[in-house]
């Protein structure tokens, strides 16, 4: 009798086991799902975050990041100072530019003649000094234009050039006359601009500009883009007023004017 009831025990005991083993998967398949379920959540909650970020208002409607505006690869990394020393030093190399033209009045064909006549004296004297001294003379490389860069150059700016004088025909065609009167209100602007500043000097202002800024931007993005869009807010308001008042009264070509006039 007492094997009997050993055995009857020990069969109670993994029964009791078994039940206790499925509460304790149940409970940890609870747990998973209800960890799923809030990972989910969480993951809903940051696509939502950066959803917002991406239609919140950005400068000029752009969509992508800053760096691939500007186009992306070296240029872009130029412009936004990723490599700090080569940008650090283009921005030198104008500066010094600038001052020499400028401040100190020289001549580009001055400059371009002493700087020949310097490197060619320390070449020479170099190179003939060697012998003498028991030093390896210069190694002078090989300058050549290559052919293939070139090429892509000059066909771009053709295409440009081309874009450019197309747009002229179009706005001397007299189909458009709000585009004719703010195309000369723009050129006229830069007239007076140029009667202040040489050409040399706005250019150093456009290359300051552009070297700064970008990264300016791209630093302070999150504190600029609210005032940008408050200032445009603001445009667009009183150009709604200048459009209400004026610039609907002003007829699109030429024909559209001659027949007001016949009406």
């Amino acid at each position: 009798m007492s094997s009997e009831e050993e055995q009857q025990h020990k069969e109670s005991e993994s029964l009791m086991d078994k039940i206790t083993g499925h509460h304790d998967t149940k409970k940890k398949k609870d747990d998973s799902s209800s960890s799923s379920s809030s990972s989910s959540d969480s993951d809903d909650e940051s696509s939502k975050i950066s959803a917002m970020k991406n239609k919140a208002f950005r400068l000029f409607g752009r969509e992508k990041p800053l760096h691939k505006v500007f186009g992306g690869g070296k240029p872009a990394d130029l412009i936004l100072w990723k490599d700090k020393k080569l940008s650090g030093g283009i921005l030198g190399g104008v500066s010094v530019v600038w001052f020499l033209f400028e401040v100190l009045d020289y001549h580009l064909l001055t400059l371009v003649c002493h700087s020949l006549i310097l490197s060619l004296a320390v070449l020479f004297l170099w190179s003939n000094a060697s012998t003498f001294i028991n030093k390896s003379p210069p190694k002078i490389p090989e300058v050549s234009i290559p052919e293939k860069p070139l090429l892509e150059i000059v066909s771009a700016l053709r295409i440009e050039i081309n874009q450019g004088l197309a747009a002229i025909r179009d706005i001397a065609s007299g189909k458009d006359l709000k585009k004719f009167l703010s195309v000369i209100a723009g050129l006229w602007f830069v007239s007076i601009i140029s009667n202040c500043y040489s050409f040399l000097t706005l250019v150093y202002i456009l290359v300051v500009l552009l070297f700064t800024v970008p990264v300016a931007y791209d630093k302070y993005e999150d504190k600029i883009d609210p005032l940008a869009e408050k200032a445009w807010i603001e445009i667009k308001k009183q150009y709604a007023v200048l459009d209400a008042k004026v610039l609907c009264k002003i007829p699109r070509s030429i024909k559209e004017l001659k027949e007001k006039k016949r009406v």
